[in-house]
């Protein structure tokens, strides 16, 4: 898969890509999560502004997932990172991770940082295979702070939730 910036006529697609990844959640039950809809272009819009909307694409162009990325307390924070599920157990995760991890190198930044849940095993677990190490929640900087705010405030803290950062 190649990895490039998210056109904007495929914003409509990532959100699909969503709606599809989100449906594994229903198998641990979290049919809460797979329900919630994704965000809508409009709050799409600033991440592709930013240059900080990237797609892993098949051979013929097409996104097979996506990552959503924004700069927080001096790091990249990953925002969402989605597969879908005809293409998932195939690298694309890790290869959406470590375009984001090129990325925050050049501009210099120090790590990649995310949210998760805690006990999904494509989430917290998954990351740490990937580097991500727990962040306690004393340590969070004012971005990652309001972040898990956010999070808390649209339902997500039902399930054990928790900050990850990958130094670079």
């Amino acid at each position: 898969m190649r990895t490039r910036e998210v056109r904007v006529g495929e914003l409509p697609l990532l959100q699909e890509i969503e709606r599809a990844a989100g449906e594994c959640f229903r198998e641990v039950g979290m049919a809460a999560v797979a329900d919630d809809e994704p965000p809508s272009v409009a709050e799409l819009t600033p991440f592709l502004a930013a240059g900080l909307a990237w797609v892993a694409v098949d051979d013929e162009d097409r996104p097979a997932g996506y990552l959503l990325a924004e700069r927080i307390d001096g790091a990249l924070h990953v925002e969402q990172v989605s597969v879908h599920p005809a293409h998932a157990r195939r690298g694309i995760g890790r290869t959406l991770l470590e375009h984001a991890a090129a990325r925050a190198r050049a501009e210099g930044l120090p790590a990649l940082t995310l949210t998760t849940f805690a006990d999904v095993p494509w989430n917290a677990p998954y990351y740490a295979r990937c580097g991500f190490r727990p962040v306690p929640d004393d340590a969070l900087g004012p971005g990652l702070r309001e972040v898990r705010a956010r999070e808390a405030a649209h339902g997500l803290d039902r399930w054990p939730r928790l900050v990850m950062r990958r130094e670079l």
